[in-house]
Order: C-alpha cells, then sequence, then structure tokens
C-alpha cells in the first residue's frame, strides 16, 4: 500500500486522479516480482519485463528493441479475468527493494515517469486501473486502461 499512496500522492502533483487498485493487476504484479526475484530474469539481452518458463503462463524474453511487448500486454488476460492491457514499470536494487527507492528511481527515469503521470506517448492513455507487487530486490507496477470489471 505504501507504493500506491506514494504514486497517487505524486500524481496528485499533477493534477491527476486516483487509479483505482484492480485485484487482477494486483495478482500479476505479485506473480511478477516473485517470478523475477525466483528465477533470476534480468540478464542477458532479457530485461525485467521478461517472464520466466517455470510457472502457469507463457514465457518470453523481452528484450530492449520491445519486440516481445505482446508478452507483456498480453499478461493480464493470461492470468486474470482482466480484459485489457497491461503496462508495466520495473525496479531491481541489489537489497530489498522498497516503495521510496522505486518510485524516486521511476521518477527520474522520464520513460517510466511518463507512465506514472501519463505524459508523453502515455498522454491519450488514462490509467483505469493499478497493479503492485514488491518482492525480494524487485518492485512492478501494473498500470491498465480498462476498469476492472
Amino acid at each position: 500500500m505504501k507504493l500506491y499512496e506514494l504514486i497517487m500522492e505524486y500524481r496528485e502533483k499533477y493534477g491527476l486522479p486516483s487509479v483505482p487498485i484492480s485485484p487482477s493487476l494486483t495478482f500479476v504484479a505479485q506473480t511478477h516480482v516473485r517470478d523475477l526475484e525466483e528465477n533470476n530474469l534480468d540478464q542477458g539481452s532479457c530485461n525485467m519485463h521478461s517472464w520466466s518458463s517455470k510457472g502457469s503462463w507463457s514465457s518470453c524474453c523481452y528484450t530492449s528493441d520491445h519486440a516481445e511487448a505482446k508478452c507483456m500486454w498480453d499478461k493480464p488476460r493470461e492470468l486474470t479475468s482482466y480484459h485489457g492491457d497491461g503496462f508495466e514499470i520495473a525496479f531491481w536494487c541489489s537489497a530489498d527493494a522498497n516503495a521510496n527507492e522505486a518510485l524516486e528511481s521511476w521518477k527520474s527515469s522520464s520513460g517510466h515517469n511518463e507512465v506514472i503521470i501519463n505524459s508523453g506517448i502515455w498522454r491519450d492513455n488514462p490509467w483505469q486501473a493499478i497493479g503492485i507487487g514488491i518482492f525480494g530486490s524487485y518492485a512492478v507496477v501494473w498500470f491498465g486502461t480498462e476498469l476492472e470489471k
């Protein structure tokens, strides 16, 4: 809840509305941070949006050219009854991840910050759902434009 509250406070500074917590996107976020922590996926050409083959989901190696973006976008539908695409921001640190460090890191990265505050290419994507997961060295936030049903 701490990360959720910090993100909502930050969005409020930009005059943006709060985003409702989605049980589905939260499930995806919590599942993904466990997969990242337990299976060390951020290595080689695969980044933190990758998923292992050690679960009840389709695996993928998400590369910097975004060739596997559909793997991320489809995860909420694959794992839950959420009907929309999912968009993830991810954070890693060498110690246990925490809400303050994760948000500060995202705020200092223009691409991640734009997702949080709906600017740049995300300007026309008003977030209607959010899910958050922190586990071990990882924190992720999933955003969606569809309301949770």
